[in-house]
């Protein structure tokens, strides 16, 4: 999946500034909500959900990358938003390296759709362990040229 159609550029929220890891999640399904990619009657449910999920184990990657998500039952698509962090210490993750994150990407993601859930995953952290496209959306100062970092800096997917 190319990150770029994944996202819009509205969806990529620049100086985004949670206190913690759960105020960021809650932060990210309000915007989805917000956005109207999440119905409002679903916003508790997925909200407890990815909460869930992040209880039972830190989506904290690598390389100042986390990716909190759920499968729910009444999602009909992949949904995203990525918060980008610009202060420099970033935002405690309880990471696999122990290292703060800068881009947190939501993921909700259709529950009957297993294959997608795990290759959106995928997807996601192939392209953000790419050193210069996360450089370039920590930099960006607008979603817009996030969106383009993000866009410019991928190369498509084999089909």
């Amino acid at each position: 999946m190319e990150l770029h159609r994944l996202f819009a550029a509205e969806d990529l929220i620049v100086g985004f500034d949670p206190k913690d890891k759960w105020d960021a999640i809650g932060q990210l399904v309000r915007h989805l909500v917000g956005r109207q990619a999440i119905a409002e009657a679903s916003a508790e449910r997925v909200l407890e959900q990815v909460l869930a999920r992040e209880r039972s184990m830190s989506t904290g990657m690598e390389r100042g990358i986390a990716i909190p998500h759920a499968a729910v039952d009444d999602v009909q698509k992949v949904t995203a938003c990525m918060g980008i962090v610009s202060r420099p210490g970033g935002l405690t993750f309880q990471s696999i390296d122990g290292q703060p994150a800068r881009l947190v990407v939501l993921l909700v993601i259709p529950k009957a759709q297993k294959l997608l859930h795990i290759r959106t995953l995928a997807d996601v952290a192939r392209v953000l362990s790419n050193e210069a496209i996360r450089n370039a959306l920590i930099g960006a100062p607008s979603p817009r040229e996030a969106w383009e970092a993000l866009s410019s800096g991928e190369a498509p997917t084999p089909r």
